[in-house]
């Protein structure tokens, strides 16, 4: 068998946070939700069914609360930082497409969220 591609899901991270540019958002604050595609190898878990031999779940999580805890104006912002980290933390991360999305942004419209998504490459 030959993996083509791999990659570890992580989808609807639910988080209460106080990220905006208007006043109201950083002392109220609102819902986010990440959704996270990492491309990364785990060929070896295949056969090992070892944790050590793929990427945890849990770590990515930890990763991605801590920054999420930071205040931030833009979420733009914030997802680089994730990325970041997530770069920095674990050497055999590919790849990391993310979106983050705000519940119900204050700008006049009835939207349910609205946010911004990226794909990034290791360097």
């Amino acid at each position: 068998m030959k993996i083509q591609n791999s990659y570890i899901l992580i989808n609807k991270l639910t988080f209460f946070a106080y990220h905006g540019v208007a006043p109201q958002e950083t002392k109220v604050g609102n819902e986010y939700s990440i959704d996270l595609r990492i491309k990364v190898d785990y060929s070896k878990a295949l056969l090992s069914d070892e944790v050590e031999d793929t990427l945890s779940y849990a770590d990515v999580f930890t990763i991605i609360q801590k920054e999420m805890d930071i205040p931030s104006k833009l979420l733009e912002h914030v997802c680089g930082r994730i990325v970041e980290k997530l770069f920095a933390e674990f050497h055999q991360i590919e790849e990391i497409k993310i979106a983050l999305n705000k519940r119900m942004p204050p700008m006049g419209a009835d939207v349910d969220s609205a946010g911004v998504e990226m794909l990034v490459s290791r360097d």
